[in-house]
């Protein structure tokens, strides 16, 4: 081995983030010179009120005195509103590295330095983006080097990339060039930097009988106002979404606003600020159908697009969100239609309907009341055929039938133990949900008001 020191490197990489500059804020304290000659109290005081014609008008005419007041006393005085901004006019060039985060794109600006006596050749540039997962080339020159870069030049270049992934990340930048030395020379350099989550995206799902509603809230890491472009649900397929918004009314000030924009963005503070959004969700009764033959319980994911205070643009794409888990039922019975007048002790039809869930034909059916254990009056009795037989029915297909029944006591009663049977796979499928109607006895006639309500 030799002990002999690697010869110092004549060429070195600056990194330098570009970004847009932030507005330059000044924070002097300034006052409303009305506010030295009153107090809150002011219009409480009737005494003090009667004076406040006469400081109004001695107010204006030390206004007017300003503009030849080589004192500067007025410099602490607010003589617009827009004063107490703060905002100078003047845009700053960012002073450090800064924060860099999920869905942006990340864009610096690199120069190499030639910092010796003597000129560089045939330099080969390379620049990549190293992370846990992967590896991006962003820059490659092998098949045209920089000719030459003299004593004390540079060159340079600008390289950019979308950031996908969180966590550290490492700019690579490396350089194969001849100096006054024979050999060729390696110069690797590595700028690490950390990516960080801009939004949390929390999510609820509910399911009211057929209608699926998801709740996203957005909230905002960032030190800096986000300004939601788009938030937009990408359903799975099957499924339908709709944004659900609040009545809108909107004031003549949010005309020009909306001349500009078709949708304006909505605004999220920086530090933790929120916004909630609502989808409804629904499949329709086929697809609803095969879906829960197939079990899938996806539902879709958030495609969010951004911007900061100067236009910066962000976006992000959440993983699919997932609802309720869905049960797998080959056969469903609902009942489609209850008579709304009953005549007490006289028949009266409830028509349903079956329908197979599955994507294979079942069937042939029997479809009865079964008998309750309890040896309590029954109330609701079926009137004729105790077994009805159903054909075959096809796959996702659906049969339509009717019962007789009678009822024979007043008030609120339940239909239940309506069971279907399957002849061929001698199997009994889940019964009918319990069906409760009122009865009201008004001079020989008995209206009902039905609800479906589930047997658990």
């Amino acid at each position: 081995m030799s002990g002999t020191q690697a010869a110092p490197h004549s060429l070195a990489f600056r990194v330098m983030r570009l970004c847009k500059p932030t507005f330059h804020v000044e924070t002097p304290l300034r006052f409303d010179p009305f506010d030295l000659l009153t107090g809150e109290d002011l219009l409480n005081d009737p005494v003090a009120a009667q004076h406040l014609p006469r400081l109004l008008g001695s107010q204006s005419i030390n206004s007017k005195s300003t503009e030849s007041d080589l004192t500067y006393r007025s410099r602490f005085l607010l003589q617009d509103p827009y004063d107490a901004v703060g905002l100078s006019g003047l845009l700053v060039l960012p002073q450090s590295f800064g924060a860099i985060y999920l869905g942006e794109t990340f864009c610096s600006y690199v120069s190499i330095n030639n910092s010796s006596n003597f000129e560089a050749r045939d330099i080969v540039i390379k620049a990549e983006i190293q992370t846990e997962r992967q590896r991006i080339l962003l820059l490659d020159t092998s098949k045209t080097p920089v000719e030459s870069i003299r004593a004390g030049g540079r060159y340079d270049f600008i390289v950019e990339h979308d950031v996908k992934e969180l966590g550290p990340h490492t700019l690579v930048c490396t350089a194969l060039y001849s100096d006054a030395d024979v050999e060729r020379k390696y110069l690797p350099q590595f700028f690490k930097f950390i990516v960080a989550n801009p939004l949390s995206v929390r999510t609820k799902v509910r399911v009211v009988k057929e209608t699926t509603f998801l709740e996203a809230c957005l909230e905002n890491h960032t030190k800096s106002n986000l300004y939601m472009d788009q938030v937009e649900f990408e359903p799975a397929q099957h499924w339908s979404a709709t944004l659900l918004k609040a009545d809108d009314h909107h004031s003549g000030n949010d005309a020009l606003t909306r001349e500009i924009f078709k949708t304006p963005p909505i605004l999220i503070r920086s530090g933790g600020g929120i916004h909630n959004y609502l989808y409804q969700l629904k499949t329709s009764a086929l697809e609803s159908a095969q879906m829960k033959v197939e079990g899938s319980n996806i539902l879709g994911k958030l495609q969010i697009t951004w911007r900061t205070n100067l236009g910066e643009p962000g976006r992000l794409q959440t993983q699919q969100i997932l609802g309720s888990p869905i049960t797998r039922k080959e056969i469903e019975l609902q009942a489609v239609e209850v008579p709304s007048v009953i005549i007490l002790e006289k028949p009266f039809t409830v028509h349903l309907n079956l329908t197979n869930q599955t994507d294979r034909m079942l069937g042939p059916f029997e479809v009865w009341l079964s008998q309750s254990d309890s040896h309590d009056e029954k109330v609701v009795m079926v009137n004729g055929l105790q077994t009805i037989v159903l054909p075959h029915v096809e796959a996702f297909s659906s049969t339509d039938f009717q019962l007789n029944f009678i009822a024979m006591k007043l008030g609120v009663q339940k239909i239940s133990g309506i069971t279907v049977f399957d002849t061929k796979e001698k199997k009994i499928h889940d019964p009918l949900p319990d069906l409760e109607v009122c009865y009201l006895y008004l001079g020989g006639l008995v209206s009902t008001l039905n609800i479906f309500v589930d047997s658990d």
